[in-house]
């Protein structure tokens, strides 16, 4: 199998995703992910890529599996050793942050990445070169090369009492430092990025569009709110097929499913499809959501039912497979 592939990416499940999908083709060469940025953030000065790094250290072999992001025996000591300037920084400064753990050989790949960028390197450009350092086959492409920045309106009520108030968070905010553990009444994306040339072309030019079993609303939400895009996917939709990221109307990894709930849809692989039913023809669903086929039918998707929790190479392969031929229906 020598098609192109191109897979709409967040972090962890697609890449797991992606790393099944290695196995199931000839050419890994093929295959290309388009890569959400919105989760991008700065921290230390440092330009950091979650999604991005999590692929790239997953793909490498790298990956620390209990945790699902950072690198295997990483160790911790720059951020413990920050923890001597704590009683010393001015109140109201964000120096220093502790709660955005960097381990201390994942700091080498954020230096490289910022000195890049100052030189004038494109995100495309670096995201390249890192994951040619990591010998990782398939194309990792950013969605932009420019900031989009993911901002979440989150119900908190620790100001005390018992009012409960609406304030904007950056994601990193919401989704690290108050772990996903508040309410969600809005998310919205912010700047002025556009699709990148390359992550245009792989979408155009890839004979299938597969959107990776991801957060549907801020992981392939950032993506599909650039300009263009969701009319480009519209307009090949028979050649796009959707995973869901829902499996027995629970997320597997991340705030899926309460994200989806408090946002007025429906925790399920069913609210899935009425998502991606405009830009998407099938979507694939795990054996313990098949009764939902016919609802899922109804909101104008095919149906392609099949294992879809990868914990084992073999089922992140089949998974692929069955994705793949989703997507070319007899």
């Amino acid at each position: 199998m020598t098609e192109r592939i191109s897979v709409v990416s967040g972090g962890v499940g697609a890449a797991r995703f992606l790393r099944g999908l290695i196995d199931a083709v000839s050419d890994p060469a093929m295959i290309a992910a388009i890569v959400n940025t919105g989760d991008d953030c700065t921290l230390h000065g440092l330009s950091i890529s979650p999604d991005l790094d999590t692929i790239t250290y997953t793909l490498a072999g790298a990956i620390d599996p209990e945790r699902g992001w950072g690198l295997v025996d990483e160790s911790w000591r720059s951020m413990e050793a920050l923890g001597r300037y704590e009683p010393v920084r001015p109140e109201g400064s964000a120096a220093a942050p502790r709660w955005f753990n960097l381990g201390d050989q994942d700091l080498a790949t954020h230096f490289y990445r910022t000195a890049r960028l100052d030189e004038g390197a494109s995100l495309t450009e670096v995201s390249d070169e890192i994951r040619r350092a990591w010998k990782v086959p398939v194309s990792l492409i950013p969605m932009s090369d420019q900031t989009l920045a993911t901002i979440v309106t989150i119900l908190d009520d620790s100001i005390g009492g018992s009012e409960t108030v609406q304030r904007e968070v950056s994601f990193q905010d919401y989704f690290v430092r108050l772990h996903h553990d508040v309410g969600v009444k809005a998310v919205r994306f912010e700047g002025n990025a556009e699709l990148s040339r390359s992550a245009r072309t792989s979408l155009t030019e890839a004979e299938t569009v597969v959107i990776a079993p991801s957060n549907p609303i801020v992981s392939i939400g950032p993506i599909r709110s650039l300009p263009g895009v969701d009319e480009l996917l519209a307009s090949r939709r028979d050649s796009v097929v959707a995973v869901s990221p829902i499996v027995g109307g629970a997320a597997l990894k991340g705030p899926a499913d309460r994200m989806m709930t408090d946002l007025g849809h429906e925790a399920s692989a069913v609210g899935v499809a009425k998502l991606y039913a405009p830009i998407a023809s099938a979507l694939v669903i795990d054996p313990v959501d098949e009764h939902l086929a016919p609802q899922i039918e109804a909101a104008g998707m095919r149906c392609v039912v099949t294992p879809s929790i990868m914990s084992t190479p073999s089922i992140a392969r089949s998974l692929a497979l069955a994705t793949l031929s989703a997507a070319r229906p007899s």
